[in-house]
């Protein structure tokens, strides 16, 4: 998933600009750790490592190197084993190949954030900056990249980024309002809420837009009917098979994700209940696999490929030293409704 790549000449310093030679001696170091430091390299005490790049931002320092030969946008993901990280990538790959430049990905696979060998690696691939995709960036590595010039933008973070990093996401609250409403104005009352982890800023959202629909409508949302988990099947297959054995079943459920959605839908199978004439559903994401399992899933869409090509061309912009016009831009949700939602049976 690579783009042409365009050359570059050797930047020359500007007469009064610091050089390597000037920040050592004003950090009472050599030159080789002042190196070490614009490079990532490990072998530098913290509190030394700290005073350099403190001294680096203070004085404006700027890198004389060309433009690398394999300029590369980086796209750090939580997992790659999912339908929004193809659409993500085709998002920022559409903008990459506008600008020839390539695209490399890393996978964290689980882990909170990368480690030290991989902010070392990229530091010396020097890309022209990095998006993290649901992944999380120790401050010592945000400390590290912006040392080294590298611009960083968090696409939906699950966490409260750095004030200093900018972000992209969707409108997770505006999409949870939009699946709750669409279910009252069918008649559901008894609406749970498979809720994401509540430490990622989206489930938060998501949660929160549900309640706030439900308050508005005068029907408060009932604390027994909502579940906090992981955004996988499973989750949702076990919370939805304990919110559907419950005496008084709710008749509809908000899942916090697709996936969670699908283990919904196997729990009302295994209990013998029917999507939708028993259950309405909606899910989150808006996958592939909604418009295959039976029926086709009802569900809010994110456009994931627009938040990628959002994030690849704020990067860019940071990249040339340009100032972003916002901060934090969130896309719009959709509600797509199918064939998973109906009026109640017990209306």
């Amino acid at each position: 998933m690579t783009g042409k790549v365009s050359g570059g000449s050797r930047r020359g310093r500007r007469r009064g600009e610091p050089t390597v030679a000037t920040i050592a001696e004003l950090a009472g170091v050599s030159k080789p750790t002042v190196s070490k430091v614009l490079n990532g390299r490990s072998g530098v005490a913290l509190e030394t490592r700290r005073r350099v790049e403190a001294l680096l931002r203070e004085h404006g320092y700027r890198r004389p190197e060309a433009v690398p030969a394999t300029a590369s946008i980086e796209v750090v993901f939580y997992k790659l084993e999912s339908h929004l990280a193809i659409e993500i990538m085709r998002g920022v790959e559409q903008v990459a190949r506008r600008h020839e430049l390539a695209v490399g990905f890393t996978e964290v696979d689980g882990r909170t954030s990368p480690g030290r060998s991989w902010t070392e690696q990229l530091l010396a691939r020097r890309p022209v900056g990095v998006i993290a995709v649901y992944a999380r960036f120790t401050p010592e590595q945000h400390a590290q990249l912006a040392t080294g010039g590298i611009p960083l933008v968090a696409l939906d973070p699950t966490g409260e980024p750095l004030h200093s990093t900018p972000s992209v996401g969707a409108t997770n609250w505006n999409g949870g309002i939009a699946a709750t409403r669409h279910l009252l104005d069918l008649g559901h009352r008894r609406i749970a809420v498979l809720s994401g982890p509540l430490d990622y800023l989206a489930a938060r959202a998501r949660l929160e837009g549900c309640r706030a629909a439900l308050d508005v409508a005068g029907v408060p949302l009932d604390e027994r009917l909502v579940r906090s988990g992981r955004f996988y099947f499973e989750d949702g297959r076990d919370f939805g098979r304990e919110l559907l054995s419950l005496p008084d079943r709710p008749t509809a459920v908000v899942c916090g994700n697709d996936l969670q959605a699908l283990g919904v839908y196997a729990a009302a199978w295994q209990l013998g209940l029917r999507i939708p004439q028993d259950l309405s559903v909606i899910g989150f994401d808006d996958i592939e696999n909604t418009h295959w399992c039976c029926p086709p899933m009802t569900t809010v869409r994110q456009p994931f490929a627009e938040m990628g090509a959002t994030a690849a061309s704020m990067v860019l912009q940071l990249a040339a030293g340009e100032s972003l016009v916002q901060h934090r831009v969130e896309l719009a949700t959709t509600l797509v409704v199918r064939g998973s939602t109906a009026p109640p049976a017990r209306a």
